[in-house]
C-alpha cells in the first residue's frame, strides 16, 4: 500500500519528500506525477514506506502539517480505478456507450 500526499507545493522535489518521510521509516519509493501537457507537477505525490506501521506513523504525524507554506493532506492511497482504454460514458443500463453522437433505432 502507499500514501497519498496532497496539497503539495509545486516546487517540491522527490528528495524533499524522501527526507521528510524518512523520519518515520524506510522510504521505498516516491512518485510525483506531472501534467502530460505542461510537464508541471500536479500538486500531489505517492510515497511507499517499508511497512504498514511506518505508513500509519507518517500519516498520523504529517496529515494537516504545514510544510513549504501549505497544509498537507496525507492519507492511505486508494486503489487506482480501471478506467478502461478509452472514454465515453455508458448509458443508464451501464452497457458501454459513447461513440459517434447518434443512436440508431430500427
Amino acid at each position: 500500500m502507499s500514501i497519498y500526499v496532497g496539497n503539495l507545493s509545486y516546487e517540491v522535489a522527490e528528495d524533499d519528500l524522501k527526507q521528510v518521510f524518512s523520519e518515520y521509516g524506510t522510504v521505498k519509493s516516491v512518485q510525483l506525477p506531472k501534467d502530460r501537457e505542461t510537464g508541471r507537477l500536479r500538486g500531489f505525490a505517492f510515497v511507499e514506506m517499508g511497512s504498514d506501521a511506518e505508513e500509519a506513523t507518517a500519516i498520523e504525524a504529517l496529515d494537516t502539517a504545514e510544510w513549504m507554506g501549505r497544509n498537507l493532506k496525507v492519507n492511505k492511497a486508494k486503489p487506482r480505478e480501471d478506467r478502461g482504454s478509452f472514454g465515453g460514458g455508458g448509458d443508464r443500463r451501464g452497457s458501454g456507450g459513447g461513440g459517434g453522437g447518434y443512436n440508431r433505432r430500427y
